[in-house]
């Protein structure tokens, strides 16, 4: 799996990752310093207070809506190629393609021509 920050992105703000900004994360999700100190303080008060705060885009402009499509495209898109390195990692243990499929809720066959290539 690839560890290198530089070549993640937040999966939350979208921002790319830099060598000088560990992420944390996992299962195709990371998350950059930033966004875990604010979020940290954001679980700390909801747990003080009991009110959560709306979501960030609740007072976005259309524009910024807009704007934040291509980051959401890169972090699906990451989470894809997430995918495609933990299927190669099974298939590395002998994991069989129908094991696969179950775990994933398809065909041996649908698992295969998705991740066979």
């Amino acid at each position: 799996m690839e560890a290198d920050s530089a070549r993640q992105a937040c999966s939350f703000c979208g921002e790319p990752g830099r060598r000088d900004q560990p992420m944390v994360g996992g299962l195709g999700a990371f998350m950059c310093g930033t966004c875990l100190d604010y979020y940290a303080g954001v679980v700390a008060e909801v747990r003080r207070t009991g009110v959560e705060r709306p979501p960030p885009w609740h007072d976005m402009s259309d524009a910024d809506l807009l704007g934040k499509l291509p980051l959401i495209a890169e972090t699906g898109a990451q989470v894809d190629r997430f995918m495609i390195e933990w299927v190669r990692m099974l298939r590395t243990r002998n994991i069989s393609w129908a094991e696969i499929g179950r775990a994933l809720g398809v065909t041996r066959q649908a698992a295969w021509e998705r991740f066979a290539g």
